[in-house]
């Protein structure tokens, strides 16, 4: 059996804050890389999501290409409309052929 790793969730709080930290010590260090990895043992995580909170935040201000977290929800948000208009499109579509048949039945009875 295999056994999964546990990864600590941080909260907002927490990742803002150590966002920030590499920001404002970036310049201390030879590159953003360099940064992360002094501040990541700090914090306690490891360097790749201290990065990744890094990135997604340089995405969130603009510097850096990318969907900001605002656009994500958007878009998920449009995605599950998308999803409930279909379905309901799909029960008129039905409900239509029904009542047509309904009223053709009635049609030839009479």
């Amino acid at each position: 059996m295999m056994s999964k790793k546990i990864t600590p969730k941080y909260s907002p709080e927490v990742r803002e804050c150590a966002v920030r930290m590499v920001q404002e010590h970036r310049g201390e260090y030879p590159s953003l890389w360099a940064a992360i990895e002094s501040m990541a043992p700090k914090i306690g995580c490891v360097p790749q999501t201290l990065h990744e909170g890094v990135r997604k935040q340089e995405i969130d201000t603009g510097r850096h290409d990318g969907v900001t977290r605002d656009e994500r929800e958007r878009l998920k948000a449009l995605e599950r409309e998308v999803k409930e208009l279909r379905r309901a499109n799909e029960i008129l579509k039905l409900a239509s052929a029904f009542f047509a048949q309904a009223e053709l039945d009635r049609r030839l009875k009479s």
